[in-house]
């Protein structure tokens, strides 16, 4: 404590002209700082944000990129089935156990991982299986639906219960028995309400369906995102490994001047701060690492006791231009919950008719034939054939409230498909415009890097020649610190932006190597 008051004091004794030089080398830094924490990619208000890491590089941006996404893929699941939530994309239904030895994992081998076992894919499948089995009951109503039976009765009858006495008659009859093997057969032949709901839940089987394979998409953005994550913490990692050798490097400097009498303690004690300083942040970006490694296993179904390496390292490459409304026309033909959602309005529209068609006559056809005797030896065939024709006469208020609740379901259709088209539009837009910025905050702070690395070694020359202190080394080495953070969320950022984008086309799951590139 005593070390850190000391600091604060030296620090407040800086001269101003110092200070000045200082500024002028952090101003660089402070306009990355600032424009690397708006969150340019939250889209989706109320969706859940992935947890920052503990290092101090911002992550936000990215966060609320995928977080929008999953909130998208929510709102167009539809009403079937186990529906997945906003947090199913993070975790996965494990198979197999953890193995010996460390697991080579590739950013392609993570994601096929997160196609074969997200529970977020796994739920939305089932949605799916859920929304066929809809359909097909629907379908049952306008086949024919038979059905068969057997029955054997035996039956004693006392007449005299009824009242019923004639002379000569007995009064107990039986037992006697009837056999009877007969099959039933039933048809709807016109029936326009059945017909419409079975087109209803077809279109929205077909939108599970498309919205199951958006949700590959999403897997892919998340499972993405958790590695892209994990590399940004072993960038980290790596270089507070090297900023702590050039904290020892300083520190021994300062301990041989003060011992040979040229230097005062007190660049020791400052040496020895920045030196600790840089222990602890270690050892914050090694947990950070291992906690991001867990929830990467958790989206792609490994066993959290797998020990497993990143074998990827998608480095810094950018993308040509985009012109935002051509990719926005192929973002209409490709996102797969734009043609959920026009599945949705198909749907709404044929129940619409459904509720109108309640008032339609229905005409029917129903029959049964079998086999009927004593016993099956001495039987004779029966059948009954029936056909009908009803119709609703005094149902005026029910008919109507449903047509007005089935136009209200189409109507909500059409405004969240209108919607989405632009949200979709602003997916795009958005994804382009963080695109250019995360390459110009890399190129920027990859300048940063090396101006703060000069001035580093400058000051560190100048304190070992014995013309100045080791406080312009303890600021350089802040700098060099604040520089290298920046450099990894700016390659972070532009890595998450590209593959936001090509979630935004509708192509992640089957592009997504194009736009990230690199090994």
């Amino acid at each position: 404590m005593n070390q850190i008051k000391m600091q604060v004091t030296i620090n407040l004794m800086i001269k101003s002209e110092t200070a000045h030089r200082a500024w002028a080398t952090l101003r660089p830094v402070a306009l990355c700082l600032l424009l690397g924490s708006v969150p340019a990619l939250a889209h989706a208000q109320g969706a859940p944000a992935a947890q920052a890491p503990a290092s101090g590089y911002s992550t936000s941006t990215s966060s609320s990129a995928v977080a929008g996404a999953q909130n998208e893929l929510y709102n167009a699941s539809g009403q079937n089935g186990a529906q997945p939530t906003q947090d199913s994309f993070h975790g996965s239904v494990v198979t197999g156990k953890a193995t010996d030895g460390v697991l080579d994992l590739s950013l392609d081998d993570a994601i096929q991982r997160g196609l074969r076992q997200n529970l977020g894919l796994i739920l939305q499948t089932s949605s799916q299986k859920s929304a066929n089995g809809q359909r097909l009951e629907e379908l049952q109503e306008l086949l024919p639906t038979v059905r068969a039976a057997t029955s054997i009765e035996v039956q004693q009858v006392n007449l005299a219960s009824y009242g019923i006495s004639f002379p000569g008659v007995p009064a107990i009859i039986g037992p006697f028995q009837v056999v009877d093997f007969r099959a039933f057969l039933t048809q709807n032949l016109v029936n326009v309400s059945a017909l419409k709901n079975y087109l209803a839940a077809k279109h929205n089987f077909q939108g599970a369906k498309f919205t199951a394979e958006d949700a590959r998409d999403l897997v892919a953005l998340t499972v993405g995102n958790a590695y892209l994550l994990c590399i940004a913490d072993a960038a980290r990692i790596e270089a507070v490994t090297a900023e702590l050798a050039t904290s020892k490097v300083s520190l021994d400097q300062a301990v041989a001047a003060h011992d040979a009498g040229t230097s005062p303690k007190l660049d020791v004690l400052r040496a020895q701060v920045d030196y600790q300083n840089e222990q602890q942040t270690l050892i914050s970006a090694k947990n950070s690492l291992e906690k991001d490694k867990l929830a990467l296993a958790r989206t792609i179904g490994l066993p959290l006791e797998q020990v497993f390496r990143l074998t990827d390292l998608v480095p810094f490459q950018a993308l040509d231009h985009v012109d935002p409304e051509t990719a926005f026309q192929q973002a209409l033909k490709t996102r797969k919950d734009l043609k959920a959602y026009s599945e949705q309005v198909e749907s709404a529209a044929a129940s619409k008719k459904a509720a109108w068609a309640y008032q339609l006559p229905v005409a029917r056809f129903s029959g049964d034939y079998g086999d009927i005797g004593t016993t099956p030896g001495h039987s004779h065939g029966t059948f009954t054939a029936t056909g009908e024709v009803s119709a609703p006469v005094l149902q005026i208020a029910k008919t109507r409230g449903q047509e007005e609740v089935a136009g209200a379901q189409y109507e909500q259709a059409r405004a969240k498909l209108s919607d989405q088209v632009q949200q979709v539009n602003q997916d795009v837009r958005d994804s382009l415009l963080d695109i250019q910025s995360a390459a110009k905050l890399v190129e920027s702070t990859h300048s940063n890097v090396e101006l703060a690395n000069e001035a580093l070694s400058e000051a560190q020359q100048r304190f070992h020649a014995g013309v100045s202190d080791n406080l312009p080394v303890s600021q350089a080495q802040s700098q060099t610190e604040q520089a290298n953070d920046q450099y990894i969320s700016a390659l972070y950022q532009h890595n998450v932006a590209k593959l936001s984008l090509a979630r935004a086309l509708g192509v992640a799951q089957s592009n997504y190597k194009d736009y990230l590139g690199g090994k």
